[in-house]
């Protein structure tokens, strides 16, 4: 059976990765707020961990493998969206939702076996902060329930690797006078009419963030389970808080075994941000020509530890890329996935060496090969495919071109003045067009390294 071996954030080892059962391995990843579209870098993690859960599934088969991806569909951000747009809650979140599935999916991005709402596990919730209520590491106060921190000084901070006195410098701590410590968080909150709100022990209220995923994880993969994953900036406070509480209410399991962080996404160098101008929504990019295969090869080819810089240039060498791989593959029946592929994948989803890998076999003409390890890695699947069915720039800028050029061919004949013709020539063929003149009249056709931003003089 193929090793696998992961860097675990816990430990911050790259260790072998041994499944606790074989027969149900289990895969925990916080998913995101549904108030508005998707961000590119909210689609990094979907692509990171859709790797890992295509690994698992090539390894131990896909009935033998669950994997958990959650909605949270209770926050703040999602009331102010609705107080701002006057629209419902649920018809807010029932349409963020669908718009982060379709966006995923365009990413070549498979479901999770589940895919948990927030508000679908309130009970759940309660119940677990009810135990660590009893269990002294919780307390209620002003219509709050608080995690008690100073409860478990002997876990708290482990993944981070800082101590509290330094979390405490470096966070955002939330002041509040019903707070016993200043690093205490919220597990439960009220909730005025005008708000979503559940009854609980504690009054009417919703529960805290944190709480969410430690109840939905055990009530879908247990007390243990074998990776929890998402970006780095969860890992304080919100994965540190999640270890704390499920642990303390769950002492007979260990919670995640082994912990996965991708680094964060960069536009052109720098860190996307609406004020630098480089803010965009994966629907965006869409929007923009770019289509969803194109995207995740992007991401495919920086190793999910590092951060991930999206350039233009480099969406434009992948679409340059895939073009000439379903071309190459078009008509071949996938091979098996090549072993230098798959054992790139498998040490620490090293992506970036298997793509290195794809362009080898390309290069050596194995195309049953190349679409084996490509479908694996989710690429030149037929589904992501009907982009690159068209020429790019679109088959009507070039018919009118040769239709013109036609024109303008005939008028150079009569006239024994080719200049015209042989200018128009060099542009085709500078932009990545075969240009094919018989007495019939011209044709042209676009080749893998087409840009259609070329034929502006034309």
């Amino acid at each position: 059976m193929t090793e696998i071996t992961l860097t675990n954030s816990m430990t911050r080892k790259k260790e072998a990765f041994a499944p606790i059962d074989p027969q149900n391995v289990r895969m925990y990843v916080c998913g995101p707020t549904v108030y508005d579209r998707a961000h590119l870098g909210n689609a990094r993690p979907v692509v990171v961990f859709d790797l890992l859960y295509r690994l698992l599934r090539h390894v131990y088969g896909a009935d033998h493998v669950t994997y958990v991806r959650n909605f949270t569909d209770v926050d703040d951000k999602i009331n102010a969206r609705a107080a701002e747009t006057g629209r419902d809650i649920r018809t807010i979140t029932d349409e963020t939702i669908q718009w982060f599935l379709d966006d995923m999916g365009a990413l070549g991005a498979l479901q999770p076996n589940h895919a948990p709402r927030a508000t679908e596990y309130i009970q759940q919730m309660i119940d677990m902060i009810s135990v660590l209520i009893e269990r002294g590491h919780a307390y209620a106060a002003d219509g709050h329930v608080l995690f008690a921190v100073d409860s478990w000084k002997e876990g708290y901070g482990q993944l981070s690797g800082r101590s509290v006195e330094d979390m405490i410098a470096g966070a955002r701590v939330e002041v509040a006078p019903y707070k016993r410590d200043p690093m205490d968080f919220v597990l439960w909150k009220p909730s005025s009419d005008d708000l979503p709100g559940w009854d609980s022990p504690w009054g009417y209220g919703r529960p805290g963030w944190h709480i969410e995923c430690s109840a939905m994880s055990h009530a879908l993969l247990g007390a243990t389970f074998d990776i929890h994953g998402g970006g780095n900036d969860l890992m304080f406070p919100h994965h540190e808080n999640e270890i704390a509480q499920s642990c303390c209410a769950h002492p007979e399991g260990g919670f995640a075994k082994v912990w996965l962080h991708n680094e964060m996404l960069q536009v052109e160098g720098k860190k996307m941000s609406k004020s630098l101008g480089n803010f965009f929504t994966v629907q965006d990019l869409f929007q923009q020509g770019w289509p969803g295969e194109v995207i995740r090869l992007v991401f495919l080819q920086t190793h999910y530890r590092k951060p991930m810089d999206w350039t233009e240039a480099k969406a434009k060498t992948a679409m340059d890329t895939l073009r000439k791989w379903r071309k190459l593959t078009d008509g071949v029946q996938a091979g098996e996935v090549s072993p230098a592929v798959l054992e790139a994948v498998a040490s620490d989803l090293n992506s970036a060496g298997a793509v290195a890998e794809l362009h080898k076999l390309a290069g050596s003409g194995d195309a049953a090969g190349l679409l084996a390890g490509a479908q694996f890695l989710g690429l030149l699947t037929p589904e992501l495919g009907g982009w690159a069915d068209a020429p790019a720039g679109g088959d009507d800028i070039l018919a009118a071109i040769a239709e013109r050029m036609t024109a303008v061919r005939a008028d150079a004949m009569a006239r024994k003045d080719f200049s015209e013709v042989d200018r128009m020539k060099a542009v085709l063929l500078a932009a990545g067009v075969e240009v094919r003149m018989s007495k019939e009249g011209v044709t042209l056709e676009a080749k893998p390294e087409f840009d259609a931003a070329k034929l502006a003089d034309l």
